[in-house]
């Protein structure tokens, strides 16, 4: 039995090693990054303890809060959520008609197609702070004051790019065959749209709004100009709201320790419930990919 050159050896040991190497790189990222999330959770969680009460979520500021005094972040917490769902609501208005035109009405490769594809990119990487200044002129050149609804608009200039490029990457995946076959059988352009395209994409566009739904729930530098802040409950489009990212800055600047460990506080509150949108997010995208046309 004739044996394997010298040359073939050597260079299958070489695979091996550079194997073993890239395993090792892969799993030392694995461990950095598990690392790096488990300590930012738990210095926030050990520095919040001792003022994570259930009065902190269940009360609104009270005179002196930023003195120590006694109150809580309800209003905070509650603005966050105005705003957030309200953004990704109109985000999503402009996104899924805007994705499926790209994908159902111009052809993938497109010079259309890949101008609006590219500034969806553009806006993307533009920071959010530049997103508040811009609504900040418009407040001034329009005479608006600071509201919920301006953070709205803001917020959801702010995810619309993510929303879009999120649906579009699913869409784009759902395989030609089903829209070759629906097309075969007499359906029209919006038919295979809506009835197909997004139904095999549903998993996809659900995982996209949560994570644009993240993104505005925990962005504070475009609000910073256009939202405003109050220690009390928004009750109406037109008044000035509280958000949880401004409520951190504004406690972590107070000198006083009570204070500050309110922010680490704000601060948990914050990733917990960004965290739960991210277990509803895998929840949902397991739940309803059984959905899809096999």
């Amino acid at each position: 039995m004739a044996s394997q050159p010298a040359g073939d050896n050597s260079r299958l040991k070489r695979r091996r090693w550079s194997e073993s190497v890239f395993k090792v790189i892969l799993l030392a990222s694995v461990i950095l990054v598990s690392l790096i999330l488990s300590i930012i959770l738990v210095s926030i969680l050990w520095k919040s303890l001792p003022a994570l009460k259930l009065s902190m979520i269940l009360k609104t500021p009270g005179t002196g809060y930023y003195l120590g005094k006694s109150g809580g972040i309800l209003n905070a917490i509650v603005g966050s959520i105005e705003i957030a769902f309200g953004a990704t609501f109109l985000a999503l208005v402009i996104a899924l008609p805007l994705v499926i035109y790209l994908n159902t009405y111009l052809k993938r490769r497109s010079f259309l197609a890949e101008v609006i594809r590219l500034s969806l990119d553009v806006l993307w990487g533009i920071p959010s702070i530049v997103y508040g200044v811009f609504g900040f002129l418009l407040m001034l050149m329009f005479h608006l004051r600071a509201s919920l609804l301006a953070g709205m608009i803001t917020i959801a200039l702010v995810e619309l790019p993510i929303l879009s490029r999120a649906m579009d990457e699913t869409i784009r995946l759902v395989p030609a065959e089903l829209k070759e076959a629906s097309y075969s059988l007499g359906a029209t352009r919006w038919t295979t749209a809506t009835r197909i395209v997004l139904r095999q994409a549903l998993p996809g566009l659900i995982t996209s709004v949560l994570i644009a739904l993240g993104r505005g729930l925990g962005d504070g530098a475009s609000v910073l100009f256009t939202a405003g802040y109050t220690d009390r409950l928004t009750t109406s489009l037109l008044q000035p709201v509280a958000t949880l990212p401004l409520a951190i800055f504004f406690q972590l600047s107070s000198p006083f320790p009570e204070v500050q460990q309110r922010a680490f506080a704000s601060a948990a509150i914050l990733t917990l419930l960004i965290l739960a949108i991210s277990l509803l997010t895998r929840f949902f995208g397991r739940k309803l990919s059984r959905h899809k046309i096999r």
